[in-house]
């Protein structure tokens, strides 16, 4: 059966096959106890410990009590668009029209569906270089390119407008951000954003900001919507949320896109098309994401992840496993491993195989991220336990 071309620009996706090795060796003698093992502490999957809150539990069981299943329409409940925008004007005094906001069976089909509507064969899109492995790969199952721009610490691991100008050809359609981004959990300063977005509105461009990890922020310098730079631009800037990161419903698979009012009815074709509606049970579970009591509950469980990054990042820096960035966002640190990997071939790949098997701490090697220098460094999630986080500081501890 012959394969389609596309594919050849689509790698595997790095994360899960080492969470695979990792699942292998959690299920070997190294790992077991009765054998003098171990357990595996998983620091390498960005999955929250916490799950959804007991009134979003209660309105998925009601749902489904209740028989309120039937597909939604395309572009979801409106009720539930109506309490996003409720929650844009509240959190971040933006008034976005229930009437821009399309749910999405996950931000994956969000960034799916916002590539589709955009791109075309070889056109260009530009990505920070390090940066989520998927952002890339949605950019190519629509037949566009994806430039990975290098950055450095200096520019928190984000592109900024000097870049972006320095980069852009004939052939470039526009960018996809990440803020705070996947893997450094650093965000775009809003003032670099505006410049971002007005270069590339001058050159008649698109931006779409990924802002999955925008509710967990740390920082009230980054804590804002790039939505802000649309206002009075006809709304043109698209962004990309969803209810997995700061809502804990990470296997619900829901997510939303903000789009300009233009281009919600060629979304919504496309969605009707590709996916007929987000989950309804989930869809009706999310109205609760919206009460006073979870919008309560999620913030006591961002100071807890915001207390699991201010121990982690000096114990890692301790370590010599030196975070050049602190995370302003998000739950993951990018820690340089290269003062441990001078006799490893395979640096950072090689480096978290190690640990592995000497720690029984799974990490995320750089290789995914990009093509700049991504064998110095590893990702850690800090979405486990702060017990677990204490116990993998130990382990590393004693092996490095």
């Amino acid at each position: 059966m012959r394969l389609s071309q596309r594919l050849s620009h689509i790698e595997p996706f790095y994360v899960m096959e080492c969470a695979k090795a990792a699942a292998e060796l959690a299920r070997g003698p190294v790992c077991d106890p009765c054998q003098g093992g171990r357990p595996m502490i998983f620091l390498n999957i960005g999955e929250p410990d916490f799950t959804a809150p007991p009134l979003v539990q209660e309105a998925a069981h009601r749902a489904i009590r209740d028989g309120t299943t039937q597909y939604t329409d395309a572009t979801g409940l409106m009720p539930l668009r109506e309490r996003i925008s409720a929650w844009y004007q509240q959190r971040f005094a933006l008034d976005i029209a229930p009437e821009r906001i399309v749910i999405t069976a996950g931000a994956s089909a969000a960034l799916q569906l916002a590539c589709l509507a955009l791109i075309d064969p070889g056109d260009e899109v530009l990505l920070p270089d390090p940066s989520y492995p998927c952002n890339r790969h949605f950019v190519a199952a629509a037949d566009g390119v994806a430039v990975l721009v290098p950055t450095t610490a200096g520019d928190r691991f984000q592109l900024n407008a000097s870049a972006v100008e320095q980069a852009w050809n004939s052939q470039t359609r526009g960018v996809l951000l990440a803020s705070p981004s996947n893997p450094t959990g650093t965000s775009i300063d809003p003032v670099e954003m505006g410049r971002i977005v007005d270069a590339v509105r001058q050159r008649s461009g698109f931006t779409i900001v990924d802002e999955i990890y925008l509710g967990l922020s740390y920082d009230e310098r980054y804590g804002d919507s790039a939505l802000r730079h649309g206002v009075g631009h006809e709304d043109d800037v698209i962004s990309v949320n969803s209810f997995s990161k700061y809502f804990n419903m990470t296997g619900w698979r829901l997510g939303w896109l903000v789009a300009p009012q233009s281009l919600v009815p060629s979304i919504e074709k496309l969605a009707q098309n590709l996916f007929i509606c987000p989950s309804a049970v989930a869809q009706h579970a999310a109205l609760a994401c919206f009460e006073p009591e979870s919008l309560a509950e999620y913030e006591r469980r961002r100071q807890a992840f915001r207390t699991r990054r201010d121990y982690l990042v000096p114990a890692l820096n301790a370590l010599g496993l030196t975070v050049p960035v602190e995370p302003d966002g998000a739950f993951f640190a990018w820690a340089d491993c290269s003062a441990h990997t001078a006799h490893q071939p395979g640096g950072s790949w090689d480096f978290t195989f190690d640990l592995m098997r000497r720690a029984q701490v799974a990490l995320t090697p750089g290789r995914d991220f990009g093509r700049h220098a991504p064998q110095r460094y590893v990702r850690l999630s800090y979405a486990s336990s702060m017990e677990h986080l204490q116990q993998a500081m130990d382990r590393l501890q004693r092996v490095l």
